[in-house]
């Protein structure tokens, strides 16, 4: 059956004909089963409560469960306790594949592929709260179209939080809210080309997502090799001509290192010397677990970069918020000359403000960076005992970790025999984007991973990986 509110006939148009034609309730059963053998009310479709059918036809009820009753015994309908009447006839020889299918449980999924948070983890009942209270008390001024930038009492409240929590120097007119990173990369893109910027460079590796947003604005993703202390900045001055780098300081995808000292201050100096931007990716910063947090580049420097942030590590990309936060010369481009650009609900912005007033979103931080730091420990030591000959890397922050695997295992056969036991892994070569590396290894996420699965995942990773040598 297909799942859309046109299986619900919560309107139904029946001709009746005329008195003369008949009782009321034959006339009734014959429309209705005219409308089945017509197509016009599909197999499946929930017909609407017999009480209201009868208030829309101006008729009795009993005409309309009496029309009912006769057609369940004619098999054009069917009845189950606690259910709508549905539609169960059709000419259509398949037409039991579109009925509604049993309940059943999906096969189990060990979720070791990186990119998402704990989605079990979600704070419904606070989320729910501040939406209603939002629904409840808010001024009906609210309910119009949200203006350029955001709703100003969130942009207030991330100025503040980001400049007590990361270090970063704002304003709330320096704040843009957006949809996600990738939609905040792809707006900032495309002012850098109308400000006569070309190309951007992308760390390597790094996520691929990314290098394809900027490319998609229309500019050429440079590749920047990284290593143990992140981006190299020594490369930067190789390339002729580039104003721009796309970075990850906090925590690099895929590697995990963190930008060092000495670096991040490089990065500045070539910034104000070619007269160029940072486009700062501050991915999973909240996450961190042996080492102390690192402050944004944004704040050594608001003049010269531009800082990138959303929900979707943290509470879920389903909410669809993030947000930029940048010097008033590109604010002004985001805001006055990207008119079409989407931005999250006004209603979920002021419900975010709300977590972020409270300190419920704080609490929520605490809480899962326990967590995942206990997750993390728990996939190690599973890694350790079950792959001995794997080494790990990158798990002192953020929600994965590298994988190393031995030369003679092939790493995409792995991921193959991998999805065969219901198990989604990636691999460390996909986010490169030249062939210049030796990288051999996965790249394992646990944000997603339920605590009870870890050990059964790193089973079912290592008989994949004995398949595949």
């Amino acid at each position: 059956m297909r799942v859309s509110q046109t299986n619900l006939a919560g309107d139904l148009l029946l001709h009746l004909g005329q008195p003369s034609d008949g009782p009321l309730h034959e006339r009734v059963k014959r429309a209705l089963r005219t409308a089945i053998r017509n197509g016009r009310i599909e197999v499946g479709t929930a017909l609407p409560p017999s009480r209201q059918l009868a208030a829309d036809l101006s008729c009795s009820r009993w005409a309309v469960t009496e029309a009912y009753s006769q057609l369940i015994a004619e098999g054009y309908l069917e009845a189950q306790t606690g259910s709508a009447t549905r539609v169960r006839w059709s000419d259509n020889p398949d037409a039991d594949s579109l009925r509604p299918a049993a309940r059943h449980t999906p096969a189990a999924l060990f979720d070791l592929a990186p990119g998402l948070p704990d989605l079990r983890a979600f704070p419904r009942r606070r989320w729910a709260e501040a939406v209603r209270t939002q629904v409840t008390t808010a001024a009906f001024t609210e309910f119009g179209y949200p203006p350029p930038g955001g709703h100003i009492r969130l942009r207030q409240l991330l100025a503040d939080y980001l400049g007590r929590s990361r270090g970063v120097a704002a304003t709330p007119q320096d704040v843009t809210v957006c949809t996600s990173v990738t939609d905040g990369v792809r707006r900032v893109c495309h002012a850098l080309r109308a400000d006569g910027i070309t190309a951007v460079g992308c760390e390597e590796p790094g996520w691929t997502r990314l290098r394809e947003v900027v490319r998609a604005a229309g500019l050429d993703p440079v590749p920047i090799r990284t290593d143990s202390g992140g981006l190299r900045t020594d490369d930067l001055a190789g390339h002729t001509g580039l104003r721009a780098v796309l970075t990850a300081p906090a925590h690099q995808f895929p590697l995990g290192t963190v930008l060092v000292p000495e670096r991040r201050a490089a990065l500045l100096r070539w910034a104000r010397r070619v007269d160029g931007v940072v486009l700062e990716d501050d991915y999973d910063a909240e996450f961190r677990y042996d080492r102390r947090p690192v402050a944004a580049i944004q704040g050594m420097d608001p003049t010269r970069v531009i800082l990138f942030k959303s929900l979707s590590k943290i509470l879920s990309p389903a909410l669809g918020i993030g947000w930029i936060v940048a010097p008033p010369r590109w604010t002004h481009h985001l805001h006055q000359t990207d008119q079409v650009a989407t931005q999250p609900s006004t209603l979920d912005q002021l419900a975010f403000a709300t977590l972020l007033e409270s300190g419920a979103y704080d609490r929520h931080l605490r809480a899962s960076r326990k967590r995942y730091r206990n997750r993390r420990d728990t996939l190690v030591q599973a890694l350790a005992q079950q792959l001995p000959g794997a080494p790990v890397s990158g798990i002192a922050a953020g929600l994965h970790l590298i994988l190393r695997l031995p030369a003679t295992v092939d790493t995409q056969a792995v991921i193959t025999a991998a999805a065969t036991r219901s198990l989604r892994v990636a691999g460390l070569a996909a986010y490169h984007a030249t062939d210049d590396h030796n990288d051999h290894g996965l790249v394992l996420g646990y944000g997603n991973l339920a605590d009870n699965a870890v050990s059964e995942a790193v089973r079912h990773l290592r008989e994949a990986i004995e398949e595949s040598r």
